[in-house]
């Protein structure tokens, strides 16, 4: 069997598994698309796909990193 089969020309998800909802943000902290653009990205057309995407890099200010465990609770 030949792997063009399997291949597709679509743009592919930034999804990384990293699957957590910024509470101020609204946004994933894995691949910053909003609830609404991951819920729809299967049915979104490709230009809209690529049009997210372009945006993403420009959203990784809108999270501020969160500090836990120890040196969360030293800050204080």
């Amino acid at each position: 069997m030949s792997d063009e089969v399997w291949k597709r020309a679509e743009v592919e998800s930034p999804c990384i598994k990293i699957c957590v909802i910024h509470p101020e943000a609204r946004l994933c902290t894995g691949c910053l698309r909003s609830i609404d653009e991951i819920t729809r990205w299967s049915k979104l057309s490709a230009e809209d796909r690529r049009a997210i995407m372009a945006e993403l890099p420009a959203r990784s200010g809108q999270i501020a990193k969160r500090r836990g465990g120890r040196a969360a609770r030293l800050a204080r």
